[in-house]
C-alpha cells in the first residue's frame, strides 16, 4: 500500500493506493473507497491488500478530512467533485465505488452526476443524507443489524437494481477484524455479471 497527492479543483486529495502483483495488465475495473464523514482513508488501510488482487484501489481522504484540502462545502456534491476529478486525472474510464457511511452519500452523489464513469456501487451502513440521489447502477447493499432496522426502504428507492445482504457485525469491524470475508463479498460483486 502507497499514499500519494492528486490535485483536485479545490487543492488537493491524500490518497492511499493498493495495486495487483501483476502490474495491472489483467487489471479489473478500478474501484475507489469512501471512507465516513469526519472519518479519513486510515478506515480501509486492512481491506485495500485483499481487495487489490485483481484491481487497483484507490482510498481518498475526502475534502476536509485527515490530510486533504477542504472543499467550500462539507457536501456530497462538493466532495463527489473531487473523486471525479481523481478519476479524470487518472485517466480512468470507468469505476466502481465502495461508499461507507458519509462516503456511500458520495458515492450516490457522483453515481447519479456521472453515471457513464460510476459502473457499480458497493454501500456499507446507512447513508446519512436524505433524500438519496436515486441511481440506476448495480449496487450491493451490506447492512449491519442496526442499519437493517433503520428505514432500508430508503436505501431501496435509491438504487433500485441492488443486492442486499445482511452481515453480523458492526461496520468498524467488518473493516478491521472481518476485512477479509468483506474483501471477498465485495470482489465476487464487482466481478459478477450481475
Amino acid at each position: 500500500m502507497r499514499r500519494a497527492y492528486f490535485d483536485f479543483r479545490f487543492g488537493q486529495l491524500h490518497v492511499r493506493t493498493a495495486f495487483p502483483a501483476t502490474g495491472g495488465f489483467d487489471e479489473q475495473v478500478t474501484l475507489i473507497c469512501l471512507h465516513p464523514a469526519q472519518g479519513s482513508s486510515r478506515i480501509f488501510k486492512r481491506l485495500l491488500p485483499g481487495i487489490a488482487d485483481v484491481r487497483s484501489v484507490y482510498a481518498p481522504d475526502l475534502p476536509g478530512c485527515a490530510e486533504s484540502d477542504p472543499a467550500p462545502t462539507s457536501g456530497a456534491a462538493d466532495a463527489a467533485g473531487a473523486i471525479s476529478d481523481l478519476a479524470d486525472d487518472l485517466r480512468l474510464r470507468q469505476i466502481d465505488l465502495f461508499g461507507v457511511q458519509g462516503g456511500a452519500n458520495v458515492a450516490l452523489a457522483l453515481a447519479a452526476a456521472r453515471p457513464e464513469l460510476v459502473r457499480r456501487l458497493v454501500i456499507l451502513g446507512t447513508p446519512a443524507a436524505d433524500p438519496l440521489s436515486i441511481v440506476k447502477q448495480s449496487a450491493l447493499v451490506i447492512l449491519t443489524p442496526r442499519d437493517a432496522a433503520q428505514s432500508p426502504g430508503r436505501l431501496k428507492a435509491a438504487l433500485p437494481n441492488a443486492r442486499h445482504a445482511d452481515m453480523a457485525d458492526d461496520v468498524e469491524k467488518l473493516l478491521d477484524a472481518e476485512h477479509k470475508a468483506l474483501a471477498m463479498q465485495i470482489g465476487a460483486f464487482l466481478s459478477s455479471r450481475f
